[in-house]
């Protein structure tokens, strides 16, 4: 584990906002210099601290306005069927994360579709894939908060 300072963190909070920044400006706002502040992101990005940088989409505007949450139960739990389950959700470009779960639920899936009819088709696609012994749905009527931004 690295340990950040306080301009790191500084730092980190303001790409997490906006990882285009320039370096201008994020060095005006730790009181660096452009090379310094820029020195510092690379040594973040080497020691795995900043993982990538991405561009974040509005899923309305790019016509994939639900979002869905898929509950998992199984009987099975060997490691060929978890092989097979990964495999199955890392290949469909609906699934935004997948998690294994402690207590009741097995795992627990978010994706996002279009509408109802493409969760359909999705959920005919994951089942025709990797066996599951009981699957239910639970969709997103109001997001009420929604950040990839780690508390720093």
């Amino acid at each position: 584990m690295i340990t950040l300072d306080e301009i790191d963190r500084k730092l980190l909070r303001l790409l997490q906002k906006d990882a285009s920044t320039p370096l201008d400006t994020l060095g005006e706002a730790v009181h660096l210099s452009r090379n310094a502040c820029w020195r510092r992101i690379k040594a973040l990005e080497k020691a795995g601290v900043i993982a990538r940088r991405v561009t974040v989409l509005d899923p309305v505007k790019c016509g994939l306005g639900l979002t869905v949450f898929i509950l998992i139960r199984t009987n099975a739990h060997a490691p060929d069927w978890l092989d097979k389950f990964r495999a199955a959700t890392r290949s469909l470009p609906q699934v935004l994360g997948v998690y294994r779960m402690s207590g009741d639920l097995d795992y627990l899936v978010r994706a996002q579709v279009a509408d109802m009819a493409d969760y359909d088709r999705l959920y005919q696609s994951l089942i025709q894939r990797v066996p599951l012994s009981d699957v239910s749905a639970s969709f997103v009527m109001e997001q009420i908060k929604d950040t990839s931004e780690l508390p720093l």
